[in-house]
Order: structure tokens, then C-alpha cells, then sequence
């Protein structure tokens, strides 16, 4: 029984050093000696941005004033929206703002993400598509960064760069949680292609676009790894920032339970993927998303077996305080969210929550609801569509 808790201990911790620090070394090795760097160049195709939205309040007509303000020829710019079952009014306010511009597309009933997309895709006659989701804000010049890297044709799809507008107490673990899944992405376009892009701004090339199946919850991960599947490759331009204000604790769990439990969708979808000859990003996606689905199940090895081991080996008793230190920061930060300005209650908070998030997805999966419609919620003091 000691050996089968001391392979249970040190399994799980040589996955969780290599799923959070190895893997990130291996990325950051090749970015300095295996590098494929694209040049981007000055290119002004014309566009179609889809957007799907479900009771989105004003953030309507803010979204299309903000999409009309930016930095590209109006004359190459379509924007499409479709209203998801709202009920809001917004579908007919939306109906009234169409112009040759704007095309409203209006489902009465609920169908999901996906769904909306599909029809979105359908009658989009852009060059290049831009899949941005209602709630955030654009950087003036992100369609232009976006296209000026899909300009060479090296790239079938770039990701824009999300980052958040502050770091207060209640968004200082979600800023912390994605400078260092930033860090990673750009490290994966440098050496080839990102896994994932980020659902709330991206481009693909309109030839080489697939279409989602209906009810997928991750388009932004079901894409990438089908482009890379005919063989192109999807890179990330940091240039093209949008913009996003951290949501409350409540918000950000439904958001990232959906995410996660769509994570399993995907895989039980596509079984394929975990198969290396099938899939072209196989290290990558394995690595980067599949590791960090199992994150709670290597931590939870690693407890029971340290806590067996500990009855008579030192070692292993420092080891357990050790992880009881860091459960301990981590909760400080969850009962008093405004110590997560400290770093470490910072890191341990994201670290915590994430894996949280991982185990009540997984059983949100298990049984069997439908993640792929959205659930309106509240960030900051407006109504959004939770994605």
C-alpha cells in the first residue's frame, strides 16, 4: 500500500510541475530556438462581424456604436447580430437599426451559441469573419491588427488579445489567471499554433472557415484545432486587444463551469483529438487544456497518498503542511477578497478557483445539462450574456 501512495504522490506532482511549469519551459525553449515568426503587413479585406447575443440590454446598441466608431473602412465593415430568444426587446430595437450595414438575424426561441453562429456564418459575405462576443470593448485599431496578420496567408486564423480594464479585489485572481494563459498563447503562436482562441475576438479566413456543429459550447477551441486539422495554422496578435471588466465570483463560476464542462463536451464529441496521429496539435492540446482538466484529480492523488505516507515519514508530513498552507491562502482569499491584492493569496485564489471550477464542470457534464445556452447574468452594473 506505501508504494502504491508514493507512486499516487510523486505521479501527481511530476504531471502538476509539467502541466504548469514544464510545459510553459518547452513552449518558452522553442520561442528562442525554433521560432516561425509571420510578418503582418497593411491589408483592408472586407469584413463580417458575428455576434450572438441573448437579452443583451443596452450593451446593443453600445456594441454596434462601438463597432461603427472604429479604425476600418466602414464600406468593407458588415456586422451581424443574432438575437437568441430574447426577450428583452432588443430583437425588434435591433430589427429597427438595420441598414445596409447591419443585418439582424432573429431566433424567437433558444438555441445556443453555436447555433446563432452557424446562421451567422451562413449569411456573412466578408473576406475574413470576426467572431466577437457582445460584452467587450474593442481597441480602436483590432481589426486592423487582426487582418494585417492574416495578411501573408501563413495564418487561417488569429486570435485578438484579452485583457481586462481593471484590477480590483474581485477581478485581481481572473488578471492573474490569464497574464500567465497570455504568456502561454503567445508562446504557442510563436512556435506554431495557439490551441485555443479567444471566444471574445478572433478572425478566420472565410475559405477556410468549418462550421460549428449546433449546440458545441467551445467554438473558440472546436475551430482552431479543426483549421490545424486541414492544415493550417492559427496564430495570435497581441496587438489587437479587446477589452473586459472582471466579473463578480458568482458570474466568473457559471461562466468558467460552462467553459470547462464544454471542455468534456468537445471530447466525448471528438475523441479523435486524443489520438496523435488525428491530431495535429496532439502535445499542444494535451498539454494545455487536457492536463488542466485532470489538475484536481493529480492534487487530490497527491493529498491521500501524503496524508497515508505521513504517519511515519517526515518528508511527507512537511508536504501535507504544505498543502494545507495553500488551501489556507487560498480560502483567506475567497472569505477576504481583498488580500488577493498580496501575490501569493493572488496566486493560490486563481489556482484554487480554476480547479473548482474544473470539478463542478466536470459534474455539470455528467449530468448532462445544456451548456451551450447562456444564462444571463450581471457584471459591473449592466446585464450581459454569461460566456
Amino acid at each position: 500500500m506505501s508504494v502504491i501512495a508514493a507512486v499516487a504522490v510523486w505521479a501527481g506532482l511530476a504531471l502538476l510541475a509539467y502541466t504548469f511549469v514544464g510545459y510553459p519551459l518547452c513552449l518558452w525553449w522553442l520561442s528562442r530556438t525554433r521560432a516561425k515568426p509571420v510578418a503582418g503587413q497593411d491589408w483592408t479585406p472586407s469584413l463580417s462581424v458575428c455576434i450572438a447575443a441573448h437579452n443583451p440590454g443596452s450593451l446593443l446598441e453600445r456594441k454596434i456604436a462601438m463597432l461603427r466608431g472604429l479604425d476600418y473602412p466602414q464600406d468593407k465593415l458588415q456586422i451581424i447580430v443574432v438575437s437568441d430568444g430574447s426577450t428583452d426587446g432588443s430583437a425588434a430595437r435591433l430589427q429597427a437599426m438595420q441598414d445596409e450595414r447591419l443585418q439582424a438575424l432573429v431566433n424567437y426561441e433558444r438555441r445556443g451559441k453555436s447555433a446563432c453562429l452557424r446562421d451567422a456564418i451562413h449569411a456573412a459575405t466578408g473576406e475574413v469573419l470576426i467572431f466577437n462576443d457582445i460584452r467587450q470593448r474593442l481597441a480602436a485599431d483590432a481589426l486592423r491588427k487582426l487582418t494585417a496578420a492574416l495578411a501573408s496567408d501563413e495564418l487561417q486564423a488569429v486570435s485578438g488579445l484579452l485583457r481586462f480594464e481593471t484590477s480590483a479585489e474581485a477581478g485581481a485572481a481572473a488578471d492573474a489567471y490569464w497574464r500567465y494563459e497570455s504568456a502561454i498563447r503567445t508562446m504557442e503562436a510563436q512556435t506554431g499554433s495557439v490551441v485555443g482562441v479567444s471566444g471574445a475576438l478572433y478572425a478566420v479566413r472565410r475559405a477556410h472557415m468549418p462550421l460549428p456543429p449546433a449546440g458545441i459550447v467551445l467554438d473558440d477551441l472546436w475551430v482552431p484545432l479543426k483549421i490545424a486539422e486541414q492544415g493550417g495554422r492559427i496564430g495570435l496578435e497581441s496587438a489587437a486587444v479587446v477589452w473586459d471588466q472582471p466579473s463578480s465570483s458568482a458570474v466568473e463560476s457559471g461562466r468558467k463551469r460552462r467553459t470547462l464542462a464544454g471542455n468534456w463536451q468537445l471530447l466525448a464529441l471528438w475523441p479523435g483529438l486524443l489520438l496523435p496521429w488525428r491530431n495535429r496539435l496532439w502535445w499542444r492540446y494535451v498539454s494545455h487544456k487536457l492536463l488542466r482538466l485532470l489538475t484536481p484529480w493529480m492534487l487530490l492523488s497527491i493529498g491521500v497518498g501524503s496524508v497515508y505516507l505521513a504517519v511515519d515519514n517526515r518528508f511527507y508530513q512537511i508536504l501535507v503542511i504544505l498543502q494545507l498552507l495553500a488551501y489556507a491562502g487560498a480560502l483567506t482569499g475567497s472569505a477576504a477578497p481583498s488580500l488577493r491584492r498580496l501575490f501569493p493569496i493572488r496566486i493560490l485564489s486563481a489556482f484554487f478557483d480554476m480547479n473548482l471550477y474544473a470539478v463542478l464542470g466536470t459534474f455539470d457534464f455528467l449530468r448532462q445539462r445544456k451548456p451551450h445556452l447562456w444564462q444571463t447574468t450581471a457584471a459591473v452594473d449592466t446585464n450581459v450574456v454569461s460566456r
